[in-house]
């Protein structure tokens, strides 16, 4: 279990990350991020967490990444953060509509390469909040996101 600090620190750690050799750092004020991850989590335990290293589709104009925190309670957070940007949306897993997984291989035309994807799309009325991995590392923690929500969703 994360507290809203240890969820902070991980995503400082991930905006730090996120920038490419050729980009400028992002210019993130990490005490007010700080405070503002704290407030919207309180003092909820996160049990599964997943960092999206880039905005999926549909995100482009809200800010540099984003994450999605689960509680215990399968209560969760979709948190897109940016230079002067941050916005979350709270949802519970038991109104999701549906959840979709799509493991798949996309075309990477800056290396001119196929390179494989695993896509995580939670809709629930009009919204839809995507997660993605695109590397080992990432995989594994979108499939424990996957896991821990699908199975609170439809338990055997």
């Amino acid at each position: 279990m994360l507290t809203a600090k240890e969820v902070f620190e991980k995503v400082r750690e991930a905006a730090l990350a996120s920038t490419g050799p050729d980009e400028r750092a992002l210019q993130i004020d990490y005490a007010a991020l700080e405070e503002r991850i704290v407030t919207a989590l309180g003092d909820r335990k996160i049990a599964q967490l997943h960092i999206n290293q880039y905005l999926p589709e549909g995100y482009e104009d809200q800010g540099h990444f984003n994450l999605l925190a689960c509680t215990q309670g399968q209560v969760l957070y979709d948190m897109v953060i940016g230079d002067q940007y941050f916005r979350y949306d709270i949802f519970s897993a038991r109104d999701l509509d549906k959840i979709q997984v799509i493991d798949g291989v996309w075309d990477n035309k800056e290396k001119r390469q196929e390179e494989p994807f695993l896509s995580f799309r939670l809709m629930h009325g009009d919204e839809a909040h995507i997660l993605l991995a695109l590397n080992d590392d990432q995989r594994k923690s979108l499939l424990t996101m996957i896991d821990a929500i699908s199975r609170g969703r439809h338990p055997e």
